[in-house]
This record gives C-alpha cells, sequence and structure tokens, in this order.
C-alpha cells in the first residue's frame, strides 16, 4: 500500500524534528560538561562567537546582499534577551539534572500565552489560562520549594524561560522581511558582542579540546535551527508539538547514561502535569491562528468579490 505524499511530509517532518531534539541534547550535553570547569557566561559567549564564525563564510558566499538588514536595533534587542537566557540555561545545566532543565523549558508557552496578552493584546479564554495555572502547579511540583534539598538557584532557570518566551513575542510584534541567512548571523553576532563584556569579567583560557566543543557547538546550534525549519516547511507546528516531549526522555537517558543522574519523583509528576497543559496551550493556539487566517481569507475573497464587480477601467 503506498502512502500519499501529505502522509510522506508528515513523516518527514517528524524525523528532521527528531533529530533537531538529539542535536538540542547533545549540545546540552555538551554544555553541562564544559560547565563543570567553566562559567556560564563564557560558555554562551564562545558558543555564539563560534555560530557566528561558522555563518561568516556562507554570508560572504551570498555576497554584500546577504549581509543586508531593514532593522538593526531589532538584533541587538533580540541578542540581549537571547544571551541572558541561554546563559541562564546554561547555568541551568550545570546545578540541576538534564531531566529537571529540560522540564522547566517546558513552560516556554505558558510565559508566551501570559507575555502575549500584554503586550500583543490577545484574548485569553478561561480554558487556556486554566491549562497555564496548571502547568506552573506542576513547576511548583518539579522545584518541591519546601524540600529540605530545594536550591533557590533553580528559579533562574523559569527566569530562563521568561526571557525565550518574551523573545517568541517580541518576534511575532516585529516581524522582519529578510533573509533567514541574515537573521541567523546578525542574531549571533549581537549575542556574542552582548557577552563579550561579561566573559572578559570571568575569562578562563579553554583548552583545545574545549575550544573544539565550542566550534560543534557553534555548529550544533545553526544545524539545529535548520532541521526545526525543515520540520516546519513539511509539517505545522502544531502536529509536531506533542513530539516535543521526546526530548525529556533523551534528556533522562543521557542524564543517566553520561552523568549518573536518576530522575526523581517529583520531576516526573511535574512533567506529567506540565506535559498536558503546555500541549493544550499550544492546541488552542493552533486552532485561533487557523481561525483568524480563514477569516483574513474570507476577506480578501470578498474584497476579491466586490471589485470583481467594479468596470474594468474607472475614469477619474
Amino acid at each position: 500500500m503506498s502512502t500519499s505524499p501529505k502522509s510522506n511530509r508528515y513523516f518527514v517532518g517528524i524525523a528532521w524534528f527528531v533529530l533537531s531534539l538529539v542535536i538540542g541534547i547533545s549540545n546540552d550535553a555538551l554544555t553541562k560538561h564544559l560547565g563543570q570547569e567553566l562559567h556560564s557566561v563564557q560558555i554562551t559567549f564562545l558558543r555564539f562567537l563560534f555560530g557566528t564564525l561558522s555563518l561568516l563564510p556562507f554570508m560572504l558566499y551570498y555576497g554584500k546582499d546577504a549581509f543586508y538588514t531593514s532593522r538593526l536595533g531589532m538584533h541587538v534587542f533580540r541578542g540581549g534577551l537571547l544571551f541572558g537566557g541561554i546563559a541562564l540555561f546554561c547555568y541551568g545545566l550545570v546545578i540541576a539534572p538534564m531531566t529537571v532543565v529540560t522540564t522547566l523549558n517546558f513552560t516556554i508557552p505558558l510565559f508566551t500565552l501570559v507575555l502575549a496578552m500584554f503586550f500583543l493584546s490577545e484574548r485569553v479564554g478561561a480554558a487556556r489560562w486554566i491549562a497555564t495555572i496548571v502547568g506552573f502547579v506542576g513547576v511548583i511540583v518539579v522545584l518541591e520549594p519546601t524540600h529540605v534539598d530545594f536550591n533557590p538557584q533553580t528559579m533562574l532557570l523559569l527566569l530562563s524561560a521568561a526571557m525565550f518566551a518574551t523573545l517568541d513575542v517580541f518576534n511575532k510584534k516585529f516581524v522582519v522581511k529578510e533573509s533567514m541567512l541574515a537573521m541567523l548571523f546578525y542574531t549571533a553576532l549581537f549575542t556574542t558582542l552582548i557577552g563579550l563584556v561579561p566573559a572578559i569579567a570571568v575569562w578562563k583560557t579553554p583548552s583545545l579540546l574545549e575550544l573544539g566543543i565550542f566550534f560543534c557547538l557553534g555548529c550544533g546550534a545553526n544545524l539545529l535551527l535548520y532541521c526545526l525549519l525543515k520540520a516546519f516547511s513539511n509539517t505545522d507546528a502544531s502536529a509536531l508539538a506533542p513530539f516535543r516531549y521526546v526530548e525529556l526522555m533523551l534528556a533522562a537517558a543521557t542524564g543517566f547514561f553520561v552523568f549518573g543522574e536518576i530522575p526523581k519523583v517529583a520531576t516526573l509528576l511535574g512533567a506529567a502535569i506540565i506535559i498536558p497543559s503546555t500541549l493544550f496551550v499550544v492546541w488552542q493556539d493552533a486552532k485561533r491562528s487557523k481561525r483568524e487566517q480563514a477569516s483574513d481569507d474570507a476577506d480578501f475573497s470578498d474584497e476579491d468579490a466586490i471589485l470583481a464587480e467594479l468596470p474594468e477601467t474607472v475614469e477619474g
């Protein structure tokens, strides 16, 4: 029995998406390893430095047009958010098990919903509010704030998630029509420049092996985004959302086999609360986007019908 082209695209999209998760967890493991010796600020700086350098040959190959950008200031702001979010995320990988870091990172859609209500004036229904509240209950379960071993510094991972969510909302509000290569390059470049001074303040000369790992991190970050773009070009983001949580299984396996981490019951229970909540929020967002798109298409259709009834030439 042959499969339809649409079905093939769906499975190709899933394959690219899962590959992006594998690359992401591999990058996390390398970052956690580097964090044993180097400060998270320096790790973030060098990661984006090598990311910038790995993109520069492509920029030069495509010529001066590749360097065109319509909003330089926007890239600076994005770079600041990204540097803060990644630096805090890297620090979280050092102080917390990979399953905890990954689970708390799943809260990004919850923060995005709250921020979009204030900055994009999006209407949030009761069902989405309930799902968001339930999701943050899951966060409390994961963090175990009343437990004797509670580390307040793990709260920084929530600040990291909030920064990533702010970046998502900012990208929605200020859509820039320029090449993806330019977006990647300027994001990496300004994140590097913003991180230069903080990195110097905590600088420790890396070994040749560590520099090799940073090169892999820089290339891996660009490759991860490429895989995501390929995934979204074949399959809707909402259809891929459930597979996002394969990342938790990958994180648990990597944490156990590479770092000897055993996931706590509280982390798994919290994940069981957060995952359905965020899936519901993503699903509702997808439905809302489709309704808005259908409404826009209908408006254009009505306008076309009106224009069709007008005379072919209008003299005035």
